[in-house]
């Protein structure tokens, strides 16, 4: 792996992944303990139709999968396209580090509901080096057009 830079976002996107594995897994173990399934099939295996139903803790956390899952796999593609571009790698290790807390705080005020505008101002400042390395690749792409 000669590309410190692709090397420094494969670290960062592998440990956002794993958070999104984790939430996913989060969400499965409430809908168990919460007895709160989707689908009848789950309901049935686990004491009933009654079971087919919504709870707000379970909803809270798939929506914060969901969210995570809206904004990590674009950061995925604009980090591994940028990783190419040969940036400074101190530049674009920050990007991926800004990028990388903020996702994790706005997991912490999702699932802890911290009051506004906790969640969309970490959402907010996850977005800044998206936008910044999106605009790079237009830049650097912009003469082969």
């Amino acid at each position: 792996m000669e590309n410190r830079v692709f090397c420094c976002f494969a670290f960062y996107g592998a440990a956002l992944v794993l958070k999104m594995y984790l939430l996913a897994v989060l969400t499965g173990q409430l809908r168990l303990r919460r007895k709160a399934f989707l689908n009848p099939e789950d309901a049935m295996r686990h004491g009933g139709l009654e079971f087919v139903r919504e709870d707000p803790e379970v909803e809270r956390t798939r929506r914060c999968h969901h969210n995570d899952m809206e904004n990590i796999y674009p950061f995925l593609f604009l980090g591994a396209v940028y990783s190419l571009l040969e940036p400074n790698l101190t530049v674009a290790r920050i990007h991926f580090l800004v990028f990388f807390v903020a996702r994790m705080f706005h997991t912490v005020a999702y699932l802890l509901a911290f009051k506004a505008p906790m969640r969309s101002a970490s959402y907010t400042i996850a977005q800044v080096p998206c936008f910044s390395m999106g605009l790079q690749i237009l830049y650097a792409m912009a003469p082969y057009l």
